[in-house]
């Protein structure tokens, strides 16, 4: 068909009215007549109005919270037997979960995702190189307290036994505030490499060697050391929870509007690289930190001073504060991790740059609702997900041993028991690694890098099955009280072979997709539910599940990448 004919048959009949005929004309009589109506709206129509937008923010949140509670309480109640203890206070911790997170990500990206845009644009035109490089080394560590799973490794000290991993404790007690630090300064530091790597074109192959290879090194040497070796656990999970929905969006559009503005950030791959740093220069941080304290303190003082504050608090436990008690502590929390973060970018916009933003309106409601949206996710934390966690982690044990909170425990043969532990850790990570946001978006982006050659699902599945394996070999690895060395080690030196024989497509995407799979919901519930399980069957800690869920799905990607590439070969051959 000629395009003239389509024109022909397709056409639509129209008439013009003037704009004219629709606008009032001047009364001289009356001057107030031009002046429009104020808008009344009633409170059955304000949320007619408001009731898609809220929808819409709230059902992503309940896709990823609603399905993993409602999995955790059917396991307990009908494979394991065991009552839900607090089930309403649950309840509301999780709603609170679910409106914390919705508020937050709006806030996020209204209020914080433009600062990091428009600093990103300009920051490059109105600063030196090493200016630019110290800006980005400073947010790194600002969006690191933003981070909302953050907040886990501040609650879950407490439950940690100073006599068995006396610098576990000492460190997630009383180091608490520099641990959080140095996390950051791992995170400023591969925001750094990877705004160089985008303004260079670096590879990330060799990055990656040379980043993993302190990390490894560092390992292997507190690995010798009985009393240190309990912190690899935390070390290595703390890889997992720095790569979250506030570092992630904020360094990533930082460091591609520097890029976009140096001219290299038209590159397909110009995105990736960031999150994989990110993830292991805390790490060695962490290491770092652990080497640090064991000069500074010995085990036998921490396991004395442990028991003289324990003393302490029992003596003046009705003398705190209410801002040191829940919910005020979580409150607090939330308005110190996002408001020096505000304050530096604000400092940086309005000081350094002297820049305005596009709608400070706006901009101010999104900060508005960072901050709030922090404090209720901290709340819910503490109520619903760490309090559902910890619990299923504690009757796990249930289904293969006798356990004192259990009257009918030992459910099940002691192997029985245990497969069904391992399947209800692998669904787990299966259902919430396909309920990430961030997993679709990867998906898509790798679909359209490769041509359709490396497909959504195939990603997603084969992240999804890498973290499913994961969590179940991070559970076994608590339940059979396996070295975790002996297991990551391995795996790592497996991901560097894999690495080498890879394309640096499949390379960027593979390392990178550790990091979509531990958001805000999967980190603080796999801990919870970790550090239950390990005190419940006596573990000397109970990290190290997320450092699994992290490994195992770029062995998967990377695995698959090199399926596809040696399928497209055997079909050219052909």
């Amino acid at each position: 068909m000629k395009f003239s004919d389509y024109l022909h048959e397709s056409g639509i009949q129209h008439n013009s009215i003037s704009y004219d005929l629709l606008t009032p004309k001047p009364d001289k009589n009356n001057p107030e007549a031009l002046i429009p109506k104020k808008i009344k709206v009633g409170p059955v129509k304000a949320l007619k109005l408001i009731g898609p937008y809220t929808y819409i923010r709230i059902a992503e949140q309940v896709k990823a919270v609603l399905p993993l509670a409602v999995y955790l309480f059917l396991f307990q109640l009908l494979i394991l037997r065991q009552p839900i203890s607090e089930a309403s206070t649950i309840c509301l911790g999780l709603i609170a979960v679910i409106v914390g997170l919705a508020i937050f990500m709006e806030g996020l990206k209204v209020g914080l995702m433009p600062f990091g845009n428009i600093i990103g644009d300009n920051l490059p035109k109105k600063a030196t190189m090493p200016t630019v490089l110290v800006i980005i080394a400073i947010l790194g560590v600002g969006v690191t307290f933003a981070e909302p799973a953050i907040g886990a490794l501040q609650a879950f000290g407490g439950g940690i036994n100073p006599e068995k991993a006396p610098y576990l404790y000492e460190i997630l007690n009383n180091w608490t505030q520099p641990l959080v630090l140095i996390v950051g300064a791992g995170v400023g530091l591969a925001a750094v490499l990877g705004t160089l790597r985008f303004v260079k074109g670096w590879s990330l192959k060799p990055m990656i060697y040379l980043s993993l290879t302190p990390a490894i090194l560092l390992t292997i040497y507190i690995w010798t050391n009985p009393d240190l070796k309990t912190i690899l656990g935390l070390a290595w999970d703390c890889g997992a929870v720095t790569t979250g929905p506030v570092t992630v969006p904020l360094v990533l559009s930082l460091g591609i509007g520097i890029a976009a503005s140096a001219g290299k950030g038209d590159s397909s791959l110009s995105g990736f690289g960031v999150v994989t740093l990110a993830s292991i220069f805390p790490i060695i941080a962490v290491l770092s930190l652990a080497l640090f304290v064991s000069f500074q303190i010995s085990p036998d003082q921490i396991i004395e001073l442990a028991k003289e504050n324990s003393l302490e608090t029992t003596r003046t436990s009705d003398e705190i504060s209410y801002w040191s008690k829940t919910p005020f502590i979580e409150i607090l929390a939330g308005i110190q991790s996002i408001l020096p973060l505000v304050i530096f970018l604000m400092i940086v916009l309005f000081g350094v740059l002297k820049s305005k933003l596009p709608d400070n309106l706006i901009t101010s409601y999104g900060l508005v609702l960072s901050i709030i949206g922090m404090c209720i996710f901290n709340v819910g934390l503490t109520y619903g997900l760490g309090a559902i966690g910890e619990q299923t982690g504690t009757v796990l044990p249930a289904a293969f041993m006798n356990i004192n909170i259990s009257e009918v425990s030992p459910i099940y043969s002691p192997k029985i028991g245990m497969f069904l532990v391992i399947l209800f850790a692998w669904i787990l990570g299966f259902g919430s690694t396909l309920a990430e946001p961030a997993l679709n978006a990867l998906g898509a982006t790798v679909q359209e890098l490769t041509n359709g050659a490396f497909k959504k699902s195939m990603l997603m599945y084969s992240v999804a099955g890498g973290v499913a394996f994961g969590i179940a070999l991070g559970v076994g690895k608590i339940v059979f009280s396996l070295d975790l060395v002996s297991i990551l080690i391995p795996l790592y030196l497996l991901a560097i072979v894999l690495t080498y024989f890879s394309t640096e497509e499949f390379v960027n995407v593979a390392w990178d997709s550790a990091g979509v799979t531990t958001g805000p919901v999967t980190v603080p519930l796999v801990l919870a539910m970790g550090l239950g399980l390990g005190n419940a069957v006596s573990a000397t800690e109970g990290f190290g599940i997320l450092s699994m869920a992290s490994i195992c799905p770029i062995l998967a990607v990377l695995c698959m990448g090199l399926f596809i590439r040696l399928s497209q070969q055997f079909k050219k051959k052909k």
